[in-house]
């Protein structure tokens, strides 16, 4: 459309791909005047099963297939397919590249079900950051459920988001895991939303959200502060 002609920008001819459009700018369509959509954020309680797209080639349950109708968003980061939890949809572009950016460190909590129980050394090294393979996790804070021979109950908190990362990490460890679950994401939690249902940001989530937005955008002093 940019190259037939077809969009005005402040009444003149748009002839540039990747033409930066600015608050208070007026775009046209051929003659239609082009409204910014809603913003839009959709908390999401994916399942185990279910891709973290909005659709699979292969024809596999997509998070697509669980956002209210007509809903225009897409996720921020993903979930494993066998991996349940806390998952935020969203067509604020700005929002979701903040959130995901590794400079910004935002936090993510999972509850892990592994194999066997975790010893005193397991702790520190998940404390002090794992060594898997290619992948080197960094810290995690790692607080025990419930610890039996069999399996343990384990909260872990992370503040990076590689591919299956909590698995590796437990993996490298000996401590296969058999159950996975994201309760938090920033400042969005989980609580007792039900799978596959879906419900809106708090208030608090919001600000929480928008002051993490703020802070992304103002630069960092020289002395780290």
């Amino acid at each position: 459309m940019i190259a037939d002609g077809r969009v005005r920008m402040n009444g003149r001819v748009v002839r540039e791909l990747g033409t930066i459009v600015r608050p208070g700018d007026l775009v046209e369509a051929d003659g239609v005047t082009v409204s910014a959509e809603a913003l839009r954020y959709v908390v999401l309680h994916k399942p185990a099963g279910v891709m973290t797209t909005m659709r699979d080639p292969q024809g596999r349950r997509t998070v697509a297939q669980l956002v209210p109708e007509g809903a225009r968003v897409v996720p921020v980061g993903r979930l494993d397919f066998d991996t349940s939890g806390v998952l935020l949809l969203t067509n604020d572009g700005d929002l979701a590249n903040r959130l995901l950016h590794p400079k910004f460190g935002v936090e993510k909590t999972y509850r892990a079900v592994v194999a066997g129980r975790l010893s005193p050394a397991d702790m520190r090294k998940l404390g002090e950051g794992v060594d898997a393979g290619d992948l080197h996790a960094g810290p995690a804070k790692v607080r025990v459920v419930a610890a039996g021979h069999e399996r343990s109950v384990v909260d872990v908190t992370i503040h990076e988001g590689r591919n299956r990362q909590v698995r590796r990490m437990f993996e490298a460890l000996g401590h296969p895991v058999r159950q996975l679950a994201r309760l938090r994401f920033g400042p969005i939690a989980l609580g007792g939303l039900a799978p596959g249902r879906t419900r809106a940001l708090s208030p608090r989530e919001r600000a929480a959200l928008e002051a993490h937005r703020r802070a992304a955008s103002e630069p960092r002093r020289a002395d780290g502060g």
